[in-house]
């Protein structure tokens, strides 16, 4: 336990000797009053006694201390192994009621977290508090840390345990051989089945292994695959209420744990913990599938509007022009035409318009491009991808999902959609019969009112199908985003009532404890308002104070932000860097200058040993060839050595100077052009060879 400082108040309230402890202390002297009192005031706050004198806090020490008037120094010889200590814990546990953990309380211990806590809390440290807590309650000192384990351990176990075989006896025969079979097979078996092993579906697949996949992009093959395998979960038969009781944590452990396991691993478990891993499992990948349905319909509803208005738009806009001074020309009309009423379109109208006949094209152009003749033409281009492509998947996705609303002004929707489903094989049927009641709601109104309807040859207004089916799904999408209509089965599309808990008005006072919120709305919304209150003043007396704002009254705004200096570049990406001394990767000139410059990276050396102080002296280094010059200072074409120095391969070449000197290498070089000569030039023209330095592991330039 770390020692935190505390102050006086903490002191006073927890490490303040009552009148019993106080006479219980008077019979003990020396470092025996002061360590019986240190037990004492420890046991009573944390209900067992501390380890050793690390767990003591130096101020409480010093506090207990000059109480029993004994200096805190005498702790130091008070004996925390031994029979004195033992008959001390047992004076404080029978002054306090308290008594050790015996082999039955532990068994009732086990038994009560197994029953109470451990079937909605999986997690081993949390069980953990609530067993110190319920020995609090029971005036049980605490076990050892290790027996504390074992009875957490025995209590998950315990309480797993009676979770499988209630759950797994709510499933039929006919389901459990079902589950059975997703990862049934012999050690013989097991390389047919495959990884996910089990039976499989039609398309030779295994069925766990489907079901486990993760959904594809947003297309129609995507729905598809994912209305299939909704089916395969459904087929298994699980009731809709087998983990009605079962907290969502546990649910969500077991579906992990069922995920990433092997069949044969899931094979080895008992039958009912086999069956309710995979149940789990089942479950909730239903949910999760349901809700990749609802978003793939959402997803596909709107792209089928968005890819028909690109299409159309892609369609019109390179005919589109836009005329400007529409008031001129129609003024400009309208004055021609009174001045010869009488005279033809091509005669009086076209020669006042300037263009003529071609910016009348233009301005009627433009009104279909942007009018309702534009809207018109994009829900026919809907109608027609709707029809030829994705009706296959949105009228299968309601045969899977079931929609429903708790508000009355949306149920036109949801008895739309049953139509739609109910002609859904109707074949070429252009119009709903005439006997049919078409449920009416908002989406038909608007742009779509004369799209939807339409008269037949006959004269009379029906209902064109298709398009009522698009106007229906779009309907359908625009409540779904809003949860005004909800799925069944479903997770995050689920019924609104359901987001919160069956049992929270019951367990409220525990909800909104642990939430850490008030019951009173009152106090949240005053405690709210205080916080709120504070951080605004502490923002108003702050933003005057700072340089980079200025607040003011302008046109433009009141707040005007500075521009911010720019940030120093980070020295590993500078050009320059820090002077160094020269090192052995420099080149000869280099290596000669005794000031310290930036380093050269023409040359890269290797260690070798020096011709007059190291053995070896004769060993000369391996001559490089200069990089892409094809020119050297040596006797041959293009080869140069050094005594300390490497030519760094295709990192130098012998057309730039050094850096550093801003000077060739070798005094041989011409000073004149840098456009190195020929290989027969070089052949014949050959250079003294230069002296080496004296330091040592300076360059030399030999011939080849």
């Amino acid at each position: 336990m770390a020692c935190t400082p505390l102050d006086l108040d903490e002191l006073v309230e927890h490490w303040t000797l009552l009148k019993d402890e106080q006479r219980l202390v008077s019979g003990k002297r020396g470092a025996t009053r002061l360590g019986f009192a240190v037990l004492l005031k420890f046991y009573t706050q944390y209900g067992r006694f501390p380890r050793g004198r690390a767990e003591l806090p130096g101020e409480a020490v010093e506090f207990v201390a000059r109480q029993v008037q004994v200096p805190a120094s005498e702790l130091g010889f008070y004996e925390w192994t031994g029979r004195t200590v033992e008959y001390h814990r047992a004076q404080i546990r029978g002054h306090l009621g308290f008594r050790e953990c015996s082999v039955a309380d532990a068994e009732q211990l086990t038994a009560h977290l197994a029953e109470h806590v451990a079937h909605k809390e999986r997690r081993p440290e949390q069980v953990r508090v609530e067993l110190l807590a319920r020995c609090r309650v029971e005036s049980i000192e605490p076990p050892t840390p290790g027996r504390c384990d074992r009875i957490v351990a025995a209590a998950l176990r315990a309480a797993e345990e009676a979770l499988t075989v209630r759950i797994s006896s709510r499933l039929t025969a006919e389901s459990v051989e079902r589950i059975a079979a997703l990862v049934a097979g012999g050690a013989d078996q097991d390389d047919e089945a495959g990884p996910d092993g089990g039976i499989d579906g039609e398309d030779g697949r295994p069925v766990l292994g489907k079901i486990k996949e993760a959904p594809g992009n947003v297309s129609l093959e995507t729905m598809l695959t994912e209305i299939d395998k909704l089916l395969a979960v459904r087929a298994i038969g699980l009731p809709p209420d087998l983990f009605i009781d079962v907290a969502p944590k546990v649910l969500a452990g077991w579906r992990a744990r069922a995920a990433v396991e092997s069949p044969s691993h899931l094979r080895t478990h008992p039958v009912p913990l086999r069956v309710t891993l995979l149940a789990a499992l089942l479950h909730e990948r239903e949910r999760e599938v349901t809700d990749t349905l609802v978003e793939l319909l959402i997803s596909t509803v709107h792209r089928i509007g968005a890819r028909a208005e690109k299409k159309v738009t892609e369609q019109l806009v390179n005919a589109f022009k836009k005329v400007s001074g529409k008031e001129n020309i129609l003024f400009k009309l309208a004055e021609a035409s009174l001045g010869a009423p009488e005279g033809t379109v091509r005669q009086v109208v076209f020669p006042a318009v300037s263009g003529g006949e071609a910016t009348l094209r233009e301005l009627v152009h433009e009104f279909k491009t942007r009018g309702p003749v534009y809207w018109r033409t994009v829900q026919t281009t809907l109608k027609v991808s709707y029809t030829n492509h994705y009706r296959r998947g949105l009228i299968k996705l309601l045969d899977v999902l079931e929609f429903r609303s708790s508000n009355h002004a949306h149920r036109p929707v949801i008895e739309a959609l049953a139509l739609v489903a109910r002609y859904a094989s109707a074949g070429n049927t252009t119009y709903y019969p005439l006997g049919e009641t078409v449920p009416v709601h908002k989406a038909m109104g608007g742009d779509w009112a004369e799209v939807v309807h339409r008269t037949d040859k006959r004269g009379r207004c029906r209902v064109v199908r298709m398009v009522y089916e698009v106007v229906a799904f779009q309907a359908l999408r625009d409540q779904l985003k809003c949860k005004e209509i909800w799925v069944v089965g479903a997770d995050r599309w689920r019924n609104p009532d359901e987001d919160l808990p069956q049992d929270f008005e019951v367990r409220r006072a525990e909800n909104y404890r642990e939430l850490r919120k008030p019951l009173d709305a009152s106090v949240f919304i005053d405690e709210l308002r205080e916080q709120m209150t504070a951080e605004l003043s502490l923002l108003n007396e702050q933003m005057p104070k700072l340089s980079w704002l200025d607040i003011a009254e302008r046109k433009s705004g009141a707040i005007r932000l500075t521009a911010a200096e720019a940030q120093p570049e980070p020295r590993n990406q500078t050009g320059s860097a820090a002077p160094s001394r020269p090192s052995s990767r420099s080149c000869p000139a280099c290596v000669s200058m005794a000031s310290a410059s930036p380093r050269c990276t023409r040359l890269s050396t290797r260690p070798r040993s020096s011709p007059t102080t190291a053995p070896g002296a004769g060993r000369q280094p391996r001559p490089r060839r200069y990089a892409r010059s094809g020119y050297g200072p040596g006797a041959g074409p293009g080869r140069a050595s050094f005594a300390g120095a490497w030519c760094a391969p295709r990192s130098w070449s012998m057309t730039s100077a050094c850096p550093r000197t801003a000077a060739w290498p070798s005094p041989a070089m011409p000073s004149g052009p840098r456009r190195p000569p020929s290989r027969s030039a070089a052949s014949r023209t050959r250079s003294p060879a230069r002296p080496a330095p004296a330091t040592t592991g300076s360059a030399r330039i030999s011939t080849a």
